[in-house]
């Protein structure tokens, strides 16, 4: 009676009854107390310390679902129950694995994994193979959490498909094992970038908890269905299947993991596809719930961590602390910016439009520019005409040419010497010179035959700039040029582009680009 009644208790917590469950392990409690001590007594009493910790865990109370554990593990080591240690040590792994104790959890699973195979022998065949299932299973799931907290740490998922895999091996006469196990693994395919694989399992998935009617399988299910579409930018199809998470979540009243992750990724996919009504409620909805999910969940991990002190494994847990105390803080920072996106939104829309016109205007008067001065060139009607000098921004300022300009102010030499720079310097850039990385004052002043303080002078006399700025000019105006001119030019990549100029890298390519011109340079060549 006492377990028969410590088992009910914890069946009408699965079906969300509470006071029942609390009358039904009462009444168990009562029965217990009949009995006269015994190893028998000892060991029912460990039984019901187990549906005790499930039925806590249930309730999400994984502070009393912990110490129900620890008191059950002592009872069983009194009577030497190795079956039912290893149960409660694997319940102990997976809270630790609930609160973000991923290391020690699989610590825990590891020493398990011995134990069983030492004691095989107290196992019927079946009973053993569930035991391992399970262990793997668990042991797949605490490394795939530590690397969603880990997120560089890839090895980890190799972990978790090896424990996956070893678990369906063990599972093929428990149906429950394997899909579990499958599910997980669609999870490391999906992280992998393995989409063929992890899509294939999850249709499995689906299809198996419709058949089953297993409406929490179902959903799961769904939810990473959605997600592997959304990662392959399946919008429409994510949506399809984040709506039928959230039609089982507000069918049963829930808010779980599946559900507020539904709602992030909603906000996201409506983002990206410009209906800011539907990306703030749904964004919304996704922080109400996983603040709310995240608060109750940290107060427990306290708990959680509190009492394994006390059971002497403080200095074998992690410290999840400040990692809640700061998700919590960013989740309200999170709601204050969607105000503030929302209010300041119009003012962006509006500058925005202003500045496009703004650079869409400076680019046509610089594409027609540039083709008038092509056509003059071919008809032969007027010489060589330099480009209007424009102020560019300077790839890097050197530190001679800000020495340089000081002693310029002081400078002076005769207009035939100045002459003769000038025109080396346009013969340097009729050669392209300027398109060699090494285009430097001092490369330039060697080229020509003269120092880099006169070099220096003359450019910035007859230029109005220093060398850098010139010599960013020349590059620019070559790359306007050939994207005029030349429509493969205008096919390269801004790296292949900033390479065929000379700039290091394309970042500050760019950015000269972009002030010349107004705009990046895949703009600029889509326009002409």
């Amino acid at each position: 009676m006492a377990f028969a009644y410590g088992a009910g208790s914890y069946l009408y917590q699965l079906k969300g009854n509470s006071d029942k469950s609390e009358k039904m392990y009462n009444e168990a409690v009562k029965y217990l107390n009949k009995i006269p001590e015994s190893n028998d007594k000892t060991k029912l009493q460990a039984y019901l310390c187990n549906y005790r910790g499930l039925t806590y865990w249930k309730r999400s109370n994984y502070g009393k679902a912990l110490s129900s554990y620890q008191e059950g593990v002592k009872l069983s080591s009194k009577i030497n129950d190795v079956v039912q240690i290893i149960k409660f040590k694997a319940n102990i792994a997976l809270l630790n694995e609930s609160v973000g104790n991923y290391q020690l959890s699989i610590k825990i699973l590891r020493q398990n994994e011995l134990f069983l195979d030492k004691n095989e022998s107290l196992y019927e065949k079946e009973q053993f193979q569930n035991a391992k299932s399970n262990t793997y299973s668990n042991l797949g799931n605490s490394y795939e959490g530590y690397y969603n907290k880990n997120r560089e740490k890839t090895y980890l998922l190799d972990s978790a498909e090896y424990f996956y895999k070893k678990s369906i091996a063990y599972s093929d006469k428990f149906i429950d094992n394997k899909i579990t196990a499958k599910l997980s693994l669609g999870n490391i395919y999906l992280f992998k970038k393995d989409f063929i694989n992890a899509e294939k399992i999850y249709y499995d998935i689906v299809f198996y908890a419709k058949q089953a009617d297993n409406e929490s399988l179902y959903q799961v299910a769904s939810y990473n269905l959605a997600d592997l579409y959304y990662s392959i930018k399946k919008y429409d199809k994510a949506l399809v299947f984040l709506k039928k998470v959230d039609s089982i979540s507000e069918k049963n009243k829930t808010i779980d993991n599946s559900f507020f992750k539904s709602n992030y990724i909603q906000a996201k996919i409506y983002s990206i596809k410009n209906e800011p009504e539907l990306a703030y409620k749904h964004s919304k909805m996704y922080l109400d719930s996983y603040e709310k999910y995240e608060g109750n969940l940290r107060e427990e991990t306290l708990e959680v961590n509190y009492k394994l002190g006390t059971a002497d494994l403080g200095a074998e847990m992690l410290s999840v602390q400040e990692r809640y105390k700061y998700e919590v803080f960013w989740n309200k920072a999170l709601k204050i910016f969607y105000v503030i996106l929302v209010i300041g939104i119009v003012f962006f829309l509006i500058k925005n439009i202003r500045d496009k016109n703004k650079a869409q205007k400076k680019m046509n008067a610089l594409i027609e520019e540039f083709k008038a001065n092509l056509e003059r060139k071919e008809l032969g009607k007027t010489d060589i005409e330099k480009v209007p000098a424009e102020e560019i921004t300077v790839e890097v300022l050197e530190n001679e040419d800000v020495a340089l300009k000081k002693e310029n102010a002081n400078l002076s030499i005769d207009e035939a010497k100045e002459n003769k720079i000038v025109e080396k310097l346009l013969a340097l850039e009729e050669k392209l010179e300027y398109l060699n990385a090494d285009f430097t004052l001092s490369y330039a002043a060697k080229k020509i035959k003269t120092n880099t303080t006169y070099l220096s002078y003359v450019v910035n006399k007859r230029f109005g700039k220093s060398f850098s700025e010139y010599s960013n000019e020349l590059k620019i105006n070559y790359v306007i040029n050939q994207m005029i001119t030349n429509h493969l030019y205008r096919k390269y990549s801004t790296q292949a582009i900033a390479e065929s100029v000379g700039f290091k890298n394309a970042v500050s390519f760019a950015k000269s680009f972009r002030k010349r011109t107004g705009v990046s340079p895949a703009q600029f060549a889509n326009n002409i």
